[in-house]
């Protein structure tokens, strides 16, 4: 693989998962593996809670056997739980942990405003060549995460599918 898009995977994926993490968690370290096999080094996430989050997780472990490995959080606007108000006290604590953890922040304002979340989706996509979600449902923002990713010509990979 020649160039850093090409080594640069993002992920996409609902906020509820509703089937057991550790399945989920079984199928991101599956995928990742195979594109790390690949040639594939730099996996970006855009620091939601459910699926964003478990992602980072499953590469952070990766990392920790394969320092080449990089964690991306691309984050709309600092603090992101507070704005959407729904957020557990762990989930709060894993976002700061993962962002202490990350290889890389890249923070696309310092406060909300309408369009960010999109904005990230594009971010992500637009510095990537394979889209691994958790797509279940089409009419979602992971749902148009997805075909933004099929129009730019990434490979999306759906592990929602991988049954």
């Amino acid at each position: 693989m020649c160039g850093k898009r090409q080594q640069t995977v993002c992920f996409t994926g609902h906020r509820q998962i509703g089937v057991p993490a550790a399945e989920v968690e079984r199928r991101v370290a599956k995928a990742a593996g195979d594109l790390i096999r690949k040639g594939c080094r730099y996996f970006g996430a855009g620091g939601a809670r459910g699926f964003d989050a478990l992602a980072s997780e499953v590469i952070l472990k990766l990392r920790e056997q394969d320092p080449r490995i990089y964690m991306i959080l691309v984050l709309p606007f600092d603090n992101q739980y507070r704005h959407e108000g729904n957020w557990g006290t762990a989930e709060i604590e894993q976002y700061h942990r993962l962002r202490a953890q990350a290889s890389k922040v890249v923070l696309l304002a310092p406060a909300y405003h309408p369009g960010l979340y999109y904005q990230r989706n594009r971010h992500l996509v637009d510095h990537s060549s394979v889209c691994v979600a958790y797509m279940t449902r089409e009419n979602s923002g992971t749902g148009c995460t997805v075909g933004y990713a099929r129009s730019k010509g990434l490979q999306v990979v759906n592990l929602a599918a991988a049954v």
